[in-house]
């Protein structure tokens, strides 16, 4: 179960590294589920999927780095090793191209952890591979109805670490799902400049800043927006209407791109940061989840 962090507000489920799977989500900072303690005890944060064996293995606020490839991917031979940051060495498996789908073999990184009451630190030691080398820390705070997450990704090898990261929100409301009782707002008009399929398009409707559901989805939806001006402060809130109950997430960087994913039992808006740091240069950044009831 990892560690629960607790701050009389808000509880919150924090897998350990050696918990997780796979080699796809960042091992750091996993909020596997968020309990809001308010007039009514509201519950955040699903598995990818119910069935045993079926996705990725995400859930709750789980990150990744390098979705469309990591660092040093396309220069390794097969059976070399390359980077997934928060992850460990992987080792590339034949001559196709990366897909987060493909569960490579993992060196897990050695990870340093600091606990407290409502607090958690993570750091990811170096582990040279091929010139790529970073030190990753992460920090998770309860204060109030807030979970702030901090992160310091020290580029400590020769090569320029050039990758994204978010997070991949897998959001319910008291598991309740997804439909017309949720509306996600963002603090501009809601235009999607893309939809995979004309499934998404007659699913989901933007009114103003909203996106609404027309119906329960029967299977997988994703879109994207064009984000925010990079000046612009950014954030965006999922509320489901029957219980009052929502979530706000903000960060203090400038928006590189903004997607919704989700089907029948999740719903996730995902907000990435573009990253380059060369060597010897550190990247900040942070991200604040605000749980409520209206």
């Amino acid at each position: 179960m990892g560690v629960v962090l607790d701050n009389g507000v808000l509880e919150a489920e924090v897998k350990m590294p050696e918990e997780a799977a796979g080699s796809r989500f960042d091992r750091t900072g996993w909020i596997a589920c968020v309990r809001l303690k308010g007039r009514r005890r509201h519950e955040f944060g699903v598995p990818e999927s119910f069935a045993p064996g079926r996705g990725t293995g995400g859930s709750g606020l789980c990150a990744e780095f390098g979705i469309s490839g990591p660092n040093g991917y396309d220069d390794a031979g097969v059976g070399e090793d390359f980077p997934k940051i928060g992850v460990g060495l992987l080792t590339r498996q034949g001559v196709r191209a990366y897909s987060f789908f493909e569960d490579y073999p993992v060196v897990p990184y050695q990870v340093v952890t600091e606990t407290g009451i409502d607090r958690i630190t993570f750091t990811v030691l170096p582990a040279d591979c091929r010139g790529y080398a970073f030190r990753l820390t992460k920090s998770i705070t309860l204060r109030d109805a807030r979970i702030h997450i901090e992160y310091m990704l020290e580029n400590t090898g020769s090569r320029t670490l050039e990758s994204d990261e978010y997070v991949h929100n897998f959001l319910a409301v008291n598991r309740q799902p997804a439909g017309p009782g949720y509306v996600l707002r963002f603090p501009v008009p809601a235009v999607f400049s893309e939809v995979e399929s004309g499934y998404t398009a007659k699913l989901l409707s933007a009114a103003g800043n909203e996106v609404l559901w027309n119906a329960v989805p029967e299977r997988e939806f994703y879109a994207r927006l064009p984000g925010w001006p990079a000046s612009m402060p950014w954030n965006w809130e999922l509320i489901h209407l029957p219980s009052g109950a929502g979530v706000r997430e903000s960060g203090d960087f400038a928006v590189a791109a903004c997607a919704l994913w989700g089907k029948r039992h999740v719903i996730s808006p995902e907000i990435f940061i573009s990253l380059h740091i060369p060597p010897g240069q550190t990247g900040r950044w942070s991200r604040t989840y605000e749980f409520f009831e209206i």
